[in-house]
């Protein structure tokens, strides 16, 4: 059974309100969901604890601490084989901050974020291309950020 069938609508209720904002007290998220503060405490750490929830904490926005250009990579292995060990030299460089093992012409894709174009050419000429069985790139700079959420929840 997947999880998702182990919430009720109130859990789903509360995932929706806190998805939007984090920093509600449950007090707050109590009264719209008509159920005490504890019962949402309850139900959060319960929810913490099956993964549903994952993570917490306040996300930067990375222009104001002077990382500026925003990239995705996609990455060519020699060999699919090699994705863990290359994953895992990758989770080393800072500035790579998420990576996925992926379907189609690149094994992995990358989402890196650079101070500047010379910065991302030191990552990737220094880092990223010296990973070996890395075979070779392909580098795409986001202009703009449109938008971001979080999954719906129903």
């Amino acid at each position: 059974m997947s999880v998702k069938h182990q919430l009720d609508e109130i859990d789903l209720k509360i995932l929706d309100i806190i998805s939007k904002n984090a920093r509600m007290p449950f007090k707050d998220v109590a009264s719209e969901c008509g159920i005490s503060r504890a019962a949402v405490h309850q139900r959060v750490n319960r929810m913490i604890e099956m993964e549903v929830i994952i993570g917490s904490g306040y996300h930067i926005d990375p222009r104001k601490v002077d990382f500026n250009t925003c990239t995705y990579i996609g990455i060519f292995l020699e060999r699919g084989g090699i994705y863990e060990d290359v994953a895992l030299k990758l989770k080393t460089i800072s500035e790579v901050v998420e990576c996925h093992y992926t379907t189609g012409q690149y094994a992995i894709f990358a989402k890196v974020y650079a101070r500047n174009n010379e910065h991302l050419k030191e990552i990737l000429n220094e880092n990223i291309q010296k990973i070996p069985g890395v075979s070779s790139t392909e580098t795409f700079i986001s202009l703009e950020e449109t938008f971001k959420r979080e999954v719906p929840i129903y």
